[in-house]
């Protein structure tokens, strides 16, 4: 068996069409596929699937689909949905499998990579490769955002909504004002308003409302109770549906009433209550998905980011190619103005890049060969050549966007608290509506069969489960967007929840409070020494070593364009030092036993001066030239600048800062000192970090750990939070909940700034989804009559309903503004 190239599709090789290029052979699924990759591929292995068309009439590409072959269940190829469950259940069309009901698959042979996947805003873990209804809430599933999909934004189910509700509103307008005539007096004289001239016209307007602008509400409401996961669309069905069936008998047999029940021989209609109700709540659902659209609007705006072309650069010749195109290795022209098509390094030229849109600082920065540069960002000023080291679903741009698509689909725990009332929600209304019936039925006024149904469809129309269900997901779609823009990317809901409780943040010292990289910070020459020269001399004999501190020393001298003598005779010696000769003189670098031991003596005043440079944490190096003292070079790994500000903002946020680090105790208090930590333990090793989380929180803290390299990932694990420097391993960031895109502290202040709004976010529409219900259900049942006389219309009703999901997506919404600075 082989794997067609251009489709995907799974072919047997003894019936494909083989075609040897390159020295491999490659077998296809048709002629036409054949043609395509030979026409299309200059280097067959190099270019991805993902770079060609696959809407060829062989393979019936027609529409997406995401969906991953099952391993119990293997569909014949000739199958376009399949079920994952049941052996030989397969269909040309999508539907549920008549055995098990379960939703049908798309077969993986019908659409290559780069495909749509369909879930649940209240329930991640329904997913499915086409539209459709969620079985357990019955509301309209959305398209998954995955980085490098090309499809767009799927609003069918808005334009249905907003189709239906015109529609039902143009018809029951005319119901209304014919059922509430009587009201007004001068209309009430008429005799077929009030007559059964006026019903029929009621009844005429009102059914192609229900049958048709309710029907989505219908077989939603029929799908839940054979699913047994009875939701709002259970309730809207039946009482919709009672109110306007109740009506029909009234009409159609009225004998079948008491007379009690009939005024003027007619027993009283409820048209305009059916027809109000559906079209309020089909309003209702086109304010809500036009809302939950603009949840996702900062995943759409990192989308964007990429450009859809790329100028590849090919035998000094620039062309443009599709961004899909641009493969590992490749050189890529970037001018004034664009935005950079992948993650690379510079190789040629120089300019300012404007990184705005992934770490969120303003401040643009600036770009030399060797440089790293990140797809998205935009060119400001010059122009250069890079080359691509990232390309696909492997740009980081792409991983922040699947990052944050993942984790707005994640759920945060405090919402187990609404599913445990959502799970028993829907049953208890139900129960609370056959009582309201009862009860209006055995004590209620005359006609009491009316009161009795009105107020038991008025029960069922107001209950929202839906405001209960969205009150979570919605605040955490919303917050983990904004997070993304301010260049914090938030893996699980669970994180974000988690941060908000955080009194204690632990904090490793090299990358994290500083740069991670060794800096010559002092050039002090001795013995009518010149600066420059010294340093010339020590990076000329340290560019031949391979010590971390002589990098820093090489790299000083670069940065003040020192040209360097050739060196010989170099020599290494372990624990020691490096000797050699540079331009004619002899020049030892190392500790002061060392050079002592090369016959170096009057070292004492050079070693006073390093007392001092010492007390401030940084490494002090000796050197010699021509066996007498030449100077000393102090070098350090140097605080970042926003780090003295990062930890201010912090202590302002309430929290305790621990600082531990692997390096020695001097240098750890001298940073802790100048920093003003709330503590600070040196010289732990990874397994210590681990137990020290692990005492302070069973001290009752609650931990989060900031870290950078391969020895916190342990640590990052450990505690409630981990946050993982952007500038890191990958592997700290795969063990991280939160990781900082930049790199800066103050990152850590934003991120708990928004994880405390976003959870007071949500709390406030746990409240109002609880306050709501708690109070309209006992409203609309009629607890108000017996003593103020007051009934609750299931109009009303309805209303109030279809206005309490959009109030929660809505204060949602205002996430997007909250400030975090």
């Amino acid at each position: 068996m082989a794997t067609d190239p251009i489709c995907g599709m799974t072919v047997d090789e003894t019936s494909a069409l083989p075609a040897e290029l390159g020295g491999q052979m490659y077998y296809f699924c048709s002629e036409h596929c054949r043609q395509q990759f030979i026409g299309q591929l200059a280097a067959p292995k190099e270019l991805p699937k993902s770079a060609f068309t696959s809407g060829h009439s062989c393979c019936s590409h027609k529409d997406g689909g995401d969906h991953k072959p099952s391993d119990a269940v293997k569909p014949s190829a000739a199958a376009k949905y399949y079920c994952p469950m049941c052996p030989g259940v397969e269909s040309d069309k999508p539907g549920e499998c008549p055995k098990c009901g379960m939703a049908l698959e798309r077969n993986p042979a019908w659409k290559a990579a780069n495909k749509t996947t369909y879930t649940c805003p209240m329930h991640p873990e329904i997913q499915q490769d086409h539209p459709g209804d969620c079985p357990k809430c019955g509301m309209a599933l959305e398209a998954k955002v995955v980085a490098g999909s090309d499809e767009k934004e799927d609003d069918s189910e808005l334009r249905d909504m907003t189709r239906r509700f015109w529609f039902s509103a143009v018809l029951t307008l005319p119901v209304f004002a014919l059922a509430m005539a009587h009201m007004i007096p001068a209309l009430g004289e008429i005799s077929w308003v009030g007559g059964h001239t006026s019903r029929w016209i009621q009844f005429a307007l009102s059914a192609p409302v229900v049958l048709w602008g309710a029907w989505p509400f219908f077989r939603r409401g029929i799908q839940s109770l054979k699913s047994f996961h009875w939701n709002m669309f259970t309730l809207i069905s039946i009482g919709v549906g009672t109110a306007f069936c109740y009506s029909v008998v009234a009409m159609f047999l009225p004998d079948l009433f008491p007379e009690s029940m009939k005024q003027h021989g007619m027993v009283g209609v409820y048209f305009e209550a059916a027809a109000v109700i559906v079209a309020l709540v089909l309003l209702g659902q086109m304010l809500e998905l036009s809302a939950r659209s603009r949840t996702g609007s900062a995943i759409k705006a990192l989308l964007n980011l990429a450009p859809r072309t790329a100028m590849l650069v090919k035998d000094g010749h620039d062309m443009g190619v599709a961004l899909e195109l641009v493969q590992v290795g490749q050189t890529l022209r970037v001018r004034p103005g664009e935005k950079i098509p992948v993650d690379g390094v510079v190789t040629e030229g120089t300019s300012s890049v404007d990184e705005a849109m992934i770490s969120g600082e303003p401040i643009p920065v600036e770009k030399h060969v060797g440089d790293k540069v990140t797809g998205g960002t935009v060119n400001n000023t010059g122009s250069f050549l890079m080359k691509a080291e990232r390309v696909g679903s492997d740009t980081t741009l792409a991983q922040i966007v699947n990052m944050v698509a993942e984790a707005q689909r994640s759920r945060a725990p405090i919402q187990g608290t609404a599913d445990k009332v959502a799970g028993i929600f829907v049953p208890t209304v139900v129960a609370i509506a056959i009582l309201t019936f009862a009860l209006w039925l055995w004590l209620g006024p005359e006609p009491r069969l009316a009161y009795a149904i009105v107020n038991a469809v008025a029960v069922l129309i107001i209950a929202c489960p839906c405001a209960l269900g969205l009150a979570t997901p919605m605040s955490i779609m919303v917050g983990v967007g904004r997070g993304a823009q301010e260049g914090i990317l938030v893996k699980s809901a669970e994180a974000l929840e988690h941060l908000e409780k955080i009194d204690t943040l632990v904090v490793d010292k090299t990358g994290t409070l500083t740069e991670g990289k060794q800096k010559l910070m002092d050039c002090l020459p001795a013995n009518d020494m010149e600066e420059k020269e010294l340093l010339q001399l020590a990076a000329a004999l340290e560019q031949s070593s391979e010590h971390p501190l002589a990098a820093a020393i090489v790299r000083a001298a670069k940065e003040q364009s020192l040209a360097f003598e050739p060196v010989k005779d170099f020599r290494s010696i372990t624990g020691g030092g490096v000797v050699g000769m540079v331009a004619g003189k002899s020049v030892m670098i190392g500790k002061p036993a060392f050079l002592r031991q090369q016959g170096v003596s009057e070292l004492e005043v050079l070693e006073q001066s390093a007392v001092a440079l010492q007390a401030e944490g940084k490494t002090v190096i000796f050197v010699a030239v021509d066996k007498l003292p030449a100077g000393i070079l102090a070098v350090a790994d140097p605080v970042k600048e926003s780090t003295p500000d990062a930890i201010r903002e912090l202590h302002a946020l309430g929290l305790k800062i621990i600082m531990l680090t692997g390096d020695n105790r001097r240098t750890a208090d001298v940073v802790a000192k100048r920093l003003g930590l709330d503590g600070v333990e040196a010289e732990v090793e990874p397994q210590g970090k681990i137990a020290h989380i692990k005492r302070l929180r069973s001290a009752g803290k609650f931990v989060a750990m900031a870290g950078d390299g391969i020895n916190d990932a342990p640590a990052l694990a450990e505690a409630e939070v981990g946050i993982a420097m952007g500038t890191g391993t990958d592997v700290a960031m795969q063990s991280a909940g939160i990781t900082l895109v930049k790199g800066d502290l103050r990152g850590i202040a934003k991120a708990i700034r928004l994880s405390r709004a976003t959870i007071g976010n949500i709390r406030q529409n746990l409240f109002f989804a609880f306050i709501y219900n708690a109070l309209g259900i006992p409203i609309a049942a009629g607890l108000l009559y017996p003593f103020f006389g007051i009934l609750l219309s299931p109009i009303i009703a309805g209303a109030a309903m279809s206005l309490s999901s959009v109030s929660v997506i809505s204060n949602a919404l205002r996430l997007r503004n909250a400030r975090l600075v």
